[in-house]
């Protein structure tokens, strides 16, 4: 549920008729929410060791269609960076209506607070979105260019020699598709996503394209509860990387701590589930 910044124009109260009272929007609007989910999937992968996360953001948009906000997460196992285990990410763009859809470009922050070094990275989006009757579309493009924070973490094919010099960029694209069912609460959706990045991981054991090129999708489906700004959402996620290639990897690409899930895959299928309240 979005809220607008407004205010009432002032109704002329005399012997002459009446004047209308009418509502002048401000130019700014604010939205937001926060979720709770069973498990933080990040392009497919898990960021949270196939545990729960907490969740929340904040965005102020311009009539002009400028917009700026700002996105948390805690973290943990492979998406750990030390500090306060914690992804923040900035992000600003702008907005654009073409007929009947909308054009959308921007640029993400990802900051890992007190984190270790070299974690942070910028990446760049477009994306293209509109609505067919109660079915929206999405297709998206994000690419990083060549960074640190995006580069292999080591030099030789065994993985021992440090190079954190190394720098790599990254391309993401991907498609969402959602739907709702008529007379009922219930959105249908489906996402399909491919990563290209560095076949390794990155200085500190993350990247994210852990293994150089893979495909990562989910389907699934958000029920809102009548009378609420909740909503309640599950959805299956899975990608198409190869054992060998997690194996390559490891064991950064596994659940760590005292897990019962330890030593098990991030990156295999599972269904998430989440609630999300909006504003």
């Amino acid at each position: 549920m979005k809220y607008k910044i407004a205010c009432a124009a002032i109704a002329l109260m005399s012997s002459a008729p009446a004047f209308a009272q009418e509502e002048a929007t401000a130019p700014i609007t604010v939205s937001g929410s926060v979720a709770l989910v069973s498990d933080y999937r990040f392009r497919g992968v898990s960021q949270s060791d196939k545990g729960m996360a907490v969740q929340g953001g904040i965005t102020a948009t311009h009539e002009s269609g400028f917009y700026a906000g700002t996105w948390a997460s805690n973290l943990g196992g492979w998406g750990r960076f030390g500090g306060s285990n914690m992804e923040l990410d900035l992000f600003a763009g702008y907005a654009i209506p073409l007929g009947g859809a909308t054009l959308d470009v921007g640029l993400t922050w990802y900051m890992y607070p007190t984190g270790a070094d070299t974690t942070d990275f910028a990446e760049t989006y477009a994306k293209l979105s509109g609505t067919v009757g109660p079915v929206k579309g999405l297709l998206g493009v994000a690419y990083a260019p060549k960074q640190e924070a995006l580069g292999k973490a080591c030099s030789d094919a065994a993985c021992t020699i440090a190079d954190p010099g190394d720098k790599e960029d990254n391309i993401y694209i991907w498609t969402d598709i959602s739907g709702s069912i008529p007379d009922t609460p219930v959105t249908l959706k489906a996402h399909l996503g491919y990563s290209d990045g560095n076949s390794g991981l990155g200085p500190n054991g993350t990247s994210i394209a852990p293994t150089g090129k893979y495909i990562d999708w989910l389907v699934g489906a958000d029920v809102a509860i009548p009378g609420t700004p909740l909503t309640l959402g599950v959805a299956y996620v899975d990608t198409d990387i190869a054992r060998v290639e997690e194996n390559y990897i490891r064991p950064n690409f596994a659940v760590s701590g005292d897990s019962k899930d330890v030593g098990k895959s991030i990156a295999r299928g599972q269904v998430v589930f989440s609630l999300t309240a909006a504003f």
